[in-house]
């Protein structure tokens, strides 16, 4: 009852409330992406798998802002927006000052999102690789 996913929903609710703030604001979300690619490229080495699936939600949320992509739902763009923000929150549940663990539990949190949204993932993934869109996620 009080598992893993009892925490990660817990923790993906609270990031969620916030990541609302975001879904319709281009420049906000634009300032969170500039953070977020920040910190993973900071953090690649330890990032490890997680960094794909990072960069995966950096282009779902890039098309999505910029209109390319709607074939999602909303509660989708807030849980990847919520995991983002639970990423660049230096005050999670292992703080990311702490070297070699702070990364831990985003990796755990990103890999929560990337499995709850896994079908609508796949759709944007299919979409992705048979458009041509730029590499750059910063372009709003």
């Amino acid at each position: 009852m009080f598992g893993k996913n009892f925490f990660f929903e817990k923790e993906q609710h609270v990031y969620n409330k916030e990541a609302q703030n975001y879904i319709d604001n281009p420049k906000k979300t634009l300032g969170l992406l500039n953070k977020a690619i920040q910190m993973a490229n900071e953090r690649k080495d330890s990032l490890g798998e997680a960094r794909d699936k990072l960069q995966l939600f950096f282009d779902l949320i890039k098309a999505y802002s910029k209109g390319e992509y709607k074939d999602v739902s909303k509660g989708t763009i807030v849980s990847v927006i919520g995991a983002i923000l639970y990423f660049v929150s230096p005050l999670d549940f292992v703080p990311d000052f702490i070297i070699g663990l702070g990364i831990i539990d985003d990796a755990a949190v990103i890999g929560f999102t990337l499995k709850k949204i896994s079908k609508e993932l796949e759709g944007f993934r299919k979409w992705k690789n048979t458009t041509s869109i730029e590499k750059n996620p910063l372009d709003l």
